[in-house]
């Protein structure tokens, strides 16, 4: 890769737009990882949510990971169809359920959590070999920008 700065109007120097292709990048290598364990992102979230503390409602969980209600229930329905988490009434409110991760949930969860951590980590790895003289240039920083590197 040329060690020239790109044309101005270039779009690949607009932040939103290596944003954009960062995330879309983070998003495929995530899918594949978290593939083989049988889990999308979606089902992910919300293991690594209940993995983090006590039992939550279905309504918590949904405000937590800011999705609406109803696809809460079905990322639950087949959570709980594989066994990984489990629905129980609250013992303060029986018109409540509290969702808790099983143990093969418990299991799961750190298997894809390792899978998870190793695809961005290549993510962010192989990113930076790419472009010379940045912090790994996904997140729009390169070698010309005079701003200092922040931690997220």
């Amino acid at each position: 890769m040329s060690s020239e700065r790109p044309a101005a109007g270039d779009p690949s120097e607009l932040l939103a737009s290596l944003l954009k292709h960062a995330q879309q990048r983070l998003m495929a290598l995530a899918d594949a990882a978290l593939e083989p364990h049988g889990l999308d992102r979606k089902e992910f979230g919300v293991l690594r949510v209940l993995a983090a503390g006590e039992p939550l409602s279905q309504q918590a969980l949904a405000g937590l990971l800011g999705v609406d209600p109803t696809t809460m229930v079905a990322v639950l329905d087949a959570l709980e169809d594989k066994g990984i988490v489990t629905r129980r009434p609250d013992p303060a409110d029986r018109r409540r359920n509290q969702i808790a991760l099983t143990a093969s949930g418990q299991a799961t969860n750190a298997a894809a959590e390792a899978a998870y951590a190793a695809a961005e980590g290549s993510s962010w790895g192989r990113c930076g070999a790419r472009m010379p003289g940045s912090c790994g240039g996904c997140c729009g920083r390169s070698r010309w920008s005079r701003a200092a590197p922040r931690r997220w």
